[in-house]
């Protein structure tokens, strides 16, 4: 039964959405004389490449990465960095906190207080004047005193002149390192914070403050470091556990490429262990939740609450909090209830899938160089990511020491204006605002370079977007040409052509890189976009209303679907192009009005087989994540060895999820990629053949009969 038969509204299709493809005695598969697509944005694209690389060399030249490594201090002088004076000093003391509780602190970005790198924190409460009364009996006092001070500092000043030479602190109490940077040591004693069993102090100045004040202006430094040491926390667990880490996503590799070689042979098992497996893991997920829930239920005193990790950066901390387990048990129950539910509406679509999947298997069995492609990918898109931190790192520490007027109580008329440290106590600056500091602010400079740091940014990562997408484009297209050969082979595998991946992959880079870089180019626009959505909207956040939150909503909604179209057509089109050899554009509509002249034939496939794929990446990615939390957090008894301590587990527990993941998903898109390509193939082929002896069909039987049931099936609903 041919199209026609079957529709008696095809000739109306046909007009709407052009004319089916004639048959063809001479297409053997991928058109073989082509010629370069697309060419003026292939030379755009290089162009933008060329000035990606310059851009790398000129941020290189410029940047020092030292400086996200170590904190620095009042003179633009890093602590603990080796060969300096600071080298064993490696934490930040603030002379006067407190003072990091003004509004300025979030406009000049630094506190308006002297910094000075210490080897370690304070252990206890003194003030200047204390220290000197109790030096006149033990000069100790002094010893333990003046690691906090400047070096030329002396015990005997009055603190009206202390102030004035800004020498030592007037006063030091209990803190910690925290983001390597000396914090309060705060606590929690009948409900009222604490610094170490104070919630009243002496200042220096001979005022009385409370702990609430001092956690008001931690906070606030809070927040302009903590991103920035946060990082430091996590590269150390990296270098602690890196070694897991490649462990971990080595069994992952591994577990993929068995899932792949069985689905040729008993693609139907696969299929339920997918399914039974991810239930599992859900409902195990489900049952750890409700454990330690009912378990910190009965301990309440043992957990925190949200106002003693207010000014934590610490995940882990979360996990300490009923409400987070409890919010994660019942995501967790609407997850399992929702795939319980999509199984049991799309089994009969499933049934297609798995017969999509075996076919898909045959190929890849046929050219099983198709899944060593995968490692090619994960070798382009590490080496698009490492350039784009190595660069952004480079430009965000671009720059030269510049210094800024502070003033401690904020009433100086020249306050943020640059100064120079070496004169500054002898200029007018100092002498019309007294108390004013000349402290280091950041990294920057005059010259157009300088200037233009913030649209260097922007360039690095819109590049980047685009890089991404074009070795996805690339990956897809090679596959495409190399799964069409296979289906267009008259007699498989005899008629297959020599080294299909191989020649898909020349064709692909000789003539189509310029409609590559048009589609990705499409994508990373989208993409582009969407983050500077998200940007606007958390920097409006505060200043928006109920209709302008609503239209941001509605925005990202449709930026997201927007996306999803644009993936969809050019994954399409990337499959015409590896075919006929066609620009993006004729491509992208050849493909879209062959999906809608079989839209019935589109709807029994849908993106089922994209779901049970999708299955099998949740049952790898959540396996090893059960494995990693289990030995990460040492709750597997039987192994001995692994890290003893972690500044937060989380850090190599999602970056072995997520990266078995990646890989999962690196190796069923080939599985994908194969199953649309043969799809597309096959509506080609419903209409160039007619299954006679002299147009037979190129797809199995099998595979025919099923969608030819199912198609009458769909069509008499």
């Amino acid at each position: 039964m041919n199209d026609e038969e079957e529709s008696p509204d095809s000739t109306s299709e046909e007009e709407d959405f052009g004319q089916a493809r004639p048959h063809d005695p001479d297409f053997k598969g991928p058109v073989v004389n082509r010629n370069c697509t697309d060419i003026l944005c292939c030379i755009i694209f290089l162009l933008f490449i060329i000035g990606y690389i310059l851009l790398g060399l000129v941020a290189w030249v410029h940047g020092d990465p030292r400086r996200v490594a170590y904190p620095t201090d009042s003179q633009g002088h890093f602590c603990g960095q080796k060969g300096t004076p600071n080298e064993n000093k490696t934490v930040l003391f603030y002379f006067n906190l407190l003072s990091c509780a003004s509004p300025s602190v979030m406009v000049n970005l630094q506190c308006p207080t002297t910094q000075i790198c210490v080897s370690k924190c304070p252990d206890k409460f003194i003030t200047y004047l204390e220290m000197q009364f109790l030096y006149k009996k033990d000069k100790s006092y002094w010893e333990d005193y003046r690691q906090f001070c400047k070096t030329n500092a002396k015990p005997v000043k009055s603190i009206p002149q202390l102030l004035l030479d800004d020498d030592c602190p007037t006063a030091v109490f209990p803190s910690k390192p925290f983001l390597q940077r000396c914090f309060p040591d705060f606590s929690t004693k009948n409900g009222n914070l604490t610094i170490r069993s104070r919630m009243l102090f002496e200042d220096g100045y001979g005022r009385t403050r409370s702990a609430i004040e001092l956690r008001e202006a931690v906070h606030r430094i809070n927040k302009i470091f903590e991103a920035r040491t946060l990082g430091m926390k996590v590269f150390e667990d990296y270098a602690t556990t890196w070694y897991w880490i490649l462990i971990g996503l080595s069994i992952a590799m591994v577990v993929s490429w068995m899932f792949l070689v069985l689905m040729r042979f008993i693609a139907g098992l696969i299929f339920w262990i997918f399914m039974f497996g991810v239930l599992g893991i859900i409902g195990y997920g489900i049952w750890y939740c409700f454990q330690q829930y009912s378990i910190l239920q009965e301990h309440p005193n043992s957990t925190l609450s949200i106002y003693d990790i207010g000014i934590q950066t610490n995940i882990s901390l979360y996990f300490q909090l009923q409400q987070t387990w409890f919010t994660l048990m019942i995501i967790l129950s609407i997850i399992e209830a929702s795939v319980i539910l999509l199984l049991i509406f799309l089994r009969n679509r499933i049934r297609i899938a798995i017969f999509l999947l075996k076919e898909g298997s045959k190929a890849i069995g046929h050219i099983p160089s198709t899944l060593i492609y995968p490692f090619l990918t994960f070798i382009l898109l590490s080496i698009c990511i490492s350039y784009w931190v190595v660069t952004a790192i480079f430009l965000a520490t671009s720059g030269v020491p510049i210094y800024k007027v502070i003033a401690p109580e904020g009433q100086c008329i020249h306050e943020n204006k640059t100064c120079d440290p070496e004169i500054f106590n002898t200029s007018e600056i100092a002498k019309a605002c007294p108390g004013a500091l000349c402290n280091f602010a950041f990294y920057g400079g005059k010259t157009l370079y300088h200037q233009y740091i913030p649209a260097f940014h922007v360039y690095n990562l819109f590049v980047f977007l685009w890089l991404i997408n074009f070795v996805i484009a690339l990956g897809q297209c090679t596959l495409a040409g190399a799964f069409a050969a296979y289906y267009w082979a008259a007699k498989k595998p005899d008629d297959i052509p020599p080294h299909p991946l191989l020649t898909s992959f020349g064709r692909a880079t000789r003539y189509h890189t310029g409609s590559l870089a048009f589609g990705s180019l499409i994508l990373a626009s989208i993409q582009m976009l969407k983050m500077v959505l998200q940007y606007v909207d958390k920097r409006l956040k505060n200043a928006q209303n109920k209709f302008s939150k609503l239209l941001q909503c509605c925005l990202k909604c449709c930026f997201w679907c927007l996306e999803k179209v644009v993936k969809f057509l050019n994954r399409n089109a990337y499959i015409m192009i590896a075919i006929y050899g066609r620009n993006f554009c004729r491509s992208a509509r050849d493909a879209f009005n062959l999906l809608m002249r079989n839209i019935l034939k589109v709807a029994v496939t849908d993106e089922v087989t994209y779901f049970v794929l999708f299955l099998g990446k949740i049952l790898i990615s959540g396996s090893m994540g059960i494995l990693a939390f289990l030995f990460f957090t040492r709750k597997m008894p039987m192994i001995e060895v692994g890290p003893t301590s972690l500044n937060y587990y989380w850090v190599p527990l999602l970056t072995v999820t997520l990266g078995s993941y990646l890989i999962a998903h690196g190796f069923f898109s080939v599985y994908a990629m194969c199953v649309e390509t043969i799809f597309l193939c096959f509506l080609d082929d419903l209409e160039r053949n007619d299954g006679s002896t002299t147009r037979p069909y190129y797809v199995s039987p099998s595979l025919l009969k099923i969608f030819q049931d199912n198609y009458s099936r769909t069509k008499k609903r």
